[in-house]
């Protein structure tokens, strides 16, 4: 990316994470909370209390769910405590932290603009 774009990507990340403060009532610290808000949301069994494990599969339902509008994964359905689950169809791109970094927040930004969340 260049110097532009990561500025234009930085600036809309604060909005978003300035909207889901408005939301929640807590402005999430990184992308990581970011990435479990939207777990909660595509489990779509509202805010509990999970466990360290749960938190991790919920990250990795975000994920999944980012990476399916690249056609990366493929949602295949729920499990039978309403969990989803989704199958890697195409190869991940090799990209470094910082450009994987980037390309969830941008997903991020795009998922709730899709949501009308923000």
């Amino acid at each position: 990316m260049k110097k532009s774009q990561d500025i234009a990507l930085e600036e809309k990340w604060e909005h978003l994470l300035d909207k889901l403060r408005q939301l929640v009532g807590k402005k999430p610290a990184d992308l990581n909370a970011v990435l479990f808000l939207i777990g909660v949301q595509e489990l779509g069994k509202g805010i509990r209390n999970f466990s360290k494990e749960q938190k991790q599969d919920l990250m990795h339902i975000a994920v999944c769910k980012l990476l399916s509008s690249l056609g990366i994964y493929e949602f295949e359905g729920l499990d039978e405590q309403g969990w989803p689950h989704w199958k890697l169809v195409k190869k991940l791109p090799h990209v470094d932290l910082l450009e994987q970094e980037s390309l969830l927040k941008s997903l991020a930004i795009d998922y709730f603009e899709e949501l009308d969340s923000i």
